[in-house]
């Protein structure tokens, strides 16, 4: 399936990128989060599990088991901290 994929903050700032198109058989976030990380060096770095990363479904949080439907935009960003 087709969905559009787009990056905000530190991450777009490291992918150098503010969006992607992809082409996946994932059938949740978290199976597509892994996805991008097998593409190796920064896109590794910046989604790795270990670091703070949030994820929206259609302008919605969610979390790494929900499913994906093609046409779908998922957003990743680093949580925002407030003062």
């Amino acid at each position: 399936m087709q969905i559009e994929i787009r990056f905000f903050a530190s991450i777009r700032e490291a992918l150098g990128s503010s969006s992607l198109s992809w082409q996946t058989e994932a059938a949740t976030v978290g199976a597509l989060r892994d996805e991008l990380i097998a593409r190796g060096g920064v896109w590794a770095e910046v989604l790795a599990r270990g670091r703070a990363v949030r994820a929206s479904l259609d302008q919605v949080m969610v979390s790494d088991e929900a499913a994906l439907r093609p046409g779908a935009e998922l957003a990743f960003f680093p949580p925002v901290t407030g003062g």
